[in-house]
């Protein structure tokens, strides 16, 4: 009877032995970790009580980390597209009503249909000092596909000549008046002598303005330079010579 009953505590022995190996079927796509919490009981929490358990966690696969990768690069791309558009949208507005040309900044204004291009400069009027404002009729950046050849010399003194009427449909008239009266507060006098010519000593600044197969402007002496005007275009090479004007000396 004894010998019977020794070889039946070895049988439960095993079975209680095997109730400890993980099954085949359990799910490697999770983890069991073991949660403790700590509680106080009584009347004034004289006793503590701990307790445990095992809590599953959700292991990411392989397949899921590449998913996830891709749907955050997807928006980081989206959000770099939208950054994008409203850096180009702002941009565009931001052009539409202001310009920039050589340090020469300036706002856009439209009164009916005529466009002007506005900046201003300061200037000593009555003793004190203020801003001088400029209208012009062309992009100061559209006006830089004008050739300037030579240097700009700007002086107090200027003759300018006229060697052709260039009416333009009224264009001529505006732009010289609009010529003379900003060089003029720059600070140049003007003088008029029809038979005056390039002063090879530089002693005073000499506008030709004439009728030439390109608009351009050329430097013919020390402070002498030809306004060849094209196909009308005499507020346009008018206001170049302003805004290099500008550009020098400001």
């Amino acid at each position: 009877m004894k010998k019977a009953n020794k070889k039946r505590g070895k049988k439960e022995k095993k079975d209680i032995q095997g109730t400890k190996s993980p099954t085949s079927s359990q799910d490697k796509s999770t983890t069991k970790e073991k949660v403790c919490e700590v509680f106080k009981v009584g009347k004034n929490g004289e006793k503590t009580i701990k307790a445990c358990g095992t809590e599953e966690t959700k292991v990411s696969t392989k397949g899921q980390i590449k998913s996830e990768n891709k749907i955050l690069r997807n928006i980081l791309i989206l959000l770099g597209i939208l950054l994008l558009v409203f850096l180009l949208v702002f941009l565009s507005i931001k052009s539409a009503n202001s310009f920039e040309y050589k340090g020469i900044q300036g706002d856009v204004i439209k009164e009916g249909e005529v466009t002007f291009y506005h900046t201003s400069f300061p200037i000593i009027y009555e003793g004190k000092e203020v801003n001088y404002n400029v209208y012009l009729r062309n992009d100061p950046r559209k006006l830089e596909k004008i050739p300037f050849y030579g240097e700009l010399n700007l002086l107090k003194m200027m003759v300018i000549n006229n060697s052709d009427s260039f009416v333009c449909e009224g264009k001529g008239g505006i732009a010289m008046i609009n010529f003379q009266q900003v060089l003029g507060d720059l600070g140049m006098s003007f003088m008029k002598d029809p038979n005056a010519g390039c002063d090879s000593q530089g002693r005073y600044m000499f506008i030709q303005i004439q009728e030439g197969d390109v608009t351009e402007i050329e430097q013919t002496g020390p402070a002498c330079y030809n306004l060849n005007v094209n196909n009308c275009e005499i507020l346009e090479v008018t206001e170049k010579f302003l805004i290099e004007s500008l550009v020098k000396l400001i």
